[in-house]
């Protein structure tokens, strides 16, 4: 084991875990993930893509591994998108050719995507005004390349982008060609389905991010601009449209794991959540009703996207090591390197007699907050406590 001198003393310098092949060896927090989950989740949304006859294009932002996204296209490097160049440089290293980065541009991140397009990398950006056309077009001038770039459709108010009634859609469109960038297509995003519940509510979310995507591309298309891709999605939206006419590709990240949040909107079962956070009990206070743990917000994230809906998850659902969940047992309260277990208010259920070392799984209210605290997977499956593979996460902007 390498070791760090500090003050004419030896002090132990490894990777919390790195020497563990059980989960009752390994340091924790830790974060883990169940191999045979997320290929099942993967396979759930790939298929039904697969039917609707619309390519399925994963958003990288919550796995950010190359070994995940090796599992989404074990045959080859398909179709990604992204939501930092960091990713987009990352999985470009490893094989990807054809990347969205969805994400608004500004002049810096223009003429570092321009880079990559110059390195053979067909990635292609995201803007919503002339502005932001013509700083691209010079990015690629100045790069010796031909951008190519999506106009963002606002389908549901959540974030930036034009309506499809919006005059400025097609000045948009103008502007691009005016600066030499190709006009890709149109990407919306449903957003506003995470904080729906109902499945009917969910379908007419689904049908209207579709709708307003396909009257955008219409638009454009009228008015004499080839647009060739309506990207849509969400993974409300993924899993619950019914009807995709005049979409030609969905995108969707969180599936690959699935959350609490995802849990809360309907789309999958506490079995379907393919990633915890493994914790060691560090203290108990009976007469609080308390078990500490030493898995803070630093471990778990401040997340708290459950607060807002009918049951609320504090900072995760516990479970034991093995993965059964304790009824209604969750991380109440969040420090930075403790969490505090605790009964859900209101509930009949008593506190389980947990030993001082004891570990527990944590699952996560959103999982791509919680895997952003941690640097690798410890890939398990869930029929063993063995610790089968560690798969790195890439990190940063």
């Amino acid at each position: 084991m390498p070791r760090l001198e500090m003050d004419g003393t030896d002090i132990p310098h490894a990777r919390p875990g790195e020497a563990a092949t059980t989960l009752e060896g390994l340091a924790t927090p830790a974060l883990l993930l169940d191999r045979g989950r997320l290929d099942r989740n993967l396979a759930r949304l790939s298929s039904r893509m697969a039917a609707r006859g619309v390519a399925l294009r994963p958003h990288m932002k919550t796995g950010k591994s190359i070994d995940v996204a090796q599992r989404a296209y074990p045959s080859g490097a398909g179709p990604i998108t992204v939501s930092t160049l960091a990713e987009a440089e990352y999985f470009a290293q490893h094989g990807f050719r054809d990347i969205i980065y969805a994400v608004g541009l500004a002049p810096h991140t223009a003429a570092r995507a321009m880079h990559l397009r110059k390195a053979g990398i067909d990635i292609k950006v995201l803007l919503d005004s002339p502005e932001q056309a013509a700083m691209l077009g010079a990015a690629g001038r100045a790069a010796g390349v031909t951008p190519s770039a999506f106009i963002e459709i606002d389908c549901d108010g959540h974030r930036g982008g034009l309506t499809a009634i919006d005059p400025k859609l097609v000045v948009v469109a103008a502007a691009m060609d005016e600066a030499g960038v190709k006009l890709a297509g149109v990407l919306a995003h449903a957003g506003e389905s995470y904080g729906l519940s109902v499945p009917a509510a969910l379908v007419s979310a689904a049908d209207n991010e579709r709708a307003v995507a396909v009257a955008a591309a219409t638009t454009l298309r009228a008015a004499g601009h080839e647009c060739p891709v309506v990207s849509v999605g969400s993974t409300p939206t993924a899993h619950f449209a019914e009807d995709l006419t005049g979409v030609t590709e969905m995108r969707a990240g969180v599936y690959m794991f699935f959350d609490l949040v995802m849990h809360g909107v309907g789309v999958c079962t506490t079995d379907d959540i393919a990633i915890s956070v493994l914790a060691t009990v560090i203290g108990k206070k009976p007469e609080k009703g308390w078990i500490l743990v030493d898995a803070g917000w630093m471990a778990l994230s401040r997340d708290r996207g459950t607060a807002a809906q009918r049951v609320d998850q504090g900072y995760g659902l516990v479970c034991d090591v093995a993965g059964k969940i304790y009824p209604d047992l969750i991380v109440s309260q969040a420090s930075q390197e403790h969490g505090i277990l605790a009964i859900r208010p209101g509930s009949a259920r008593t506190l389980p007699d947990l030993l001082i070392g004891a570990k527990v799984r944590i699952l996560p209210n959103h999982a791509c907050a919680t895997a952003s605290q941690h640097e690798l997977y410890n890939v398990v499956s869930a029929d063993s406590n063995a610790i089968e593979a560690r798969w790195p996460r890439m990190r940063g902007w």
